[in-house]
């Protein structure tokens, strides 16, 4: 049907530029995720301040020091890493579990002998537990039925 037929020319000597990703050194990112909470963690080898959004943790999340060490206890690395953090969405409790899920994830780039005790732990799975989506025909939120009339 049709007869005509279409040369492109392309040159052979055409090279893509390789891409190299940046060398990030002792540095391992991870990303943890809670509810709707994402938490960006930058993990460092040395002596530092764990900072969260430009923050102290200790002043970002008051109270919570102990669940915070929980996975440098376990794969007994106190001291040994530093973090700067950026977290958003959710609340606090849904930000401070997803910043534990990153730190995780991020001391396995670190040293992958660790992932055992961490599993074993709890600390790598992400929840999935998340806020139910409303359904029409109920009254605000998700399972609430609407008040029937008493007369």
């Amino acid at each position: 049907m049709f007869s005509k037929t279409i040369n492109i020319h392309t040159p052979t000597n055409l090279k893509m530029p390789k891409v190299e990703s940046p060398k990030t050194g002792n540095i391992f990112q991870a990303v943890g995720r809670r509810k709707e909470a994402s938490a960006r963690v930058r993990l460092q080898k040395g002596k530092g301040q764990f900072v969260v959004n430009g923050r102290p943790i200790a002043q970002y999340f008051p109270n919570e020091a102990v669940r915070l060490e929980k996975p440098f206890k376990i794969t007994e690395t106190q001291g040994m890493y530093f973090a700067t953090i950026k977290v958003e969405g959710s609340g606090k409790a849904g930000q401070l579990d997803a910043v534990i899920h990153g730190l995780s994830r991020a001391l396995i780039l670190a040293n992958p002998e660790t992932r055992p005790a961490l599993k074993k732990a709890g600390l790598l799975t992400r929840d999935p537990r998340v806020k139910e989506r409303r359904k029409y025909g109920r009254a605000q939120k998700a399972r609430k039925g609407k008040q029937s009339p008493k007369r």
